[in-house]
């Protein structure tokens, strides 16, 4: 943890992080509706909340999205009712204020979070003490039964990001990413999602940070997946 201090305090990693905050920032997030209803068949409830990939940064629409894919896929079988609450930015702090102003309740949600947590340098133990707090709030406020973990993806590979910057956080985002798989396991109804179905950074977006339509489309089609085995 000392180096980790260290090396984000070094005068080639701090430059480097205020680089990366600035060019991954100009993409705004997905145009579109943030909730709505589709398909036909059982009800189901859906939540999707996170970060900028959550917002859909790196697409232009919604429908282009996770949470429009997400609800697409599911529309095959459900009549299902979803609801999107995410900023670009985000930490797990802001989505718990965020969430304080959703009411109602939903069968499933869909969390996307910890790269700006980890990137940000905020502390694990921290980090994992809010994770843990969202996952009661989703099962004890919003009585839901089924929540998709997301892991976080694998910093190392993205482009946008220069080394030795590149290392420091793909590192870093590995530890952050076994928090959330050991959170998952350890909450009632939680699964753990791994950032593992593709390598193909050419499917990312133009900024070499965000994911891109495809990227999305498999993300969405493991979360259905998982959902539908409740």
């Amino acid at each position: 943890m000392a180096l980790l201090r260290a090396a984000f305090l070094s005068p080639v990693i701090v430059p480097q992080l205020v680089w990366v905050r600035l060019r991954a920032s100009r993409l705004p997030e997905a145009a579109g509706p943030r909730e709505g209803q589709t398909g036909a068949g059982r009800a189901l409830r859906v939540l999707v909340i996170g970060d900028s990939t959550a917002a859909g940064v790196g697409v232009e629409t919604q429908a282009e999205a996770l949470a429009g894919q997400l609800s697409s896929d599911l529309a095959r079988d459900h009549s299902v009712t979803w609801k999107l609450v995410a900023r670009s930015g985000a930490i797990v702090p802001d989505l718990l204020e965020m969430l304080a102003g959703v009411e109602g309740s939903f069968d499933c949600a869909l969390i996307c979070q910890g790269v700006n947590d980890a990137k940000n340098g905020r502390l694990q133990p921290n980090f994992e003490r809010e994770y843990a707090s969202l996952l009661r709030t989703l099962s004890d406020r919003f009585g839901v039964r089924t929540i998709v973990c997301s892991g976080l993806p694998p910093m190392q590979f993205f482009t946008l990001l220069p080394r030795p910057l590149r290392d420091v956080l793909g590192a870093r985002a590995a530890r952050f990413d076994r928090a959330i798989a050991g959170l998952a396991d350890a909450h009632p109804g939680a699964q753990f999602l791994p950032m593992n179905f593709t390598d193909d950074v050419s499917l990312m977006a133009s900024d070499g940070f965000h994911p891109g339509p495809r990227i999305y489309a498999m993300w969405a089609e493991r979360a259905a997946e998982m959902m539908r085995a409740g």
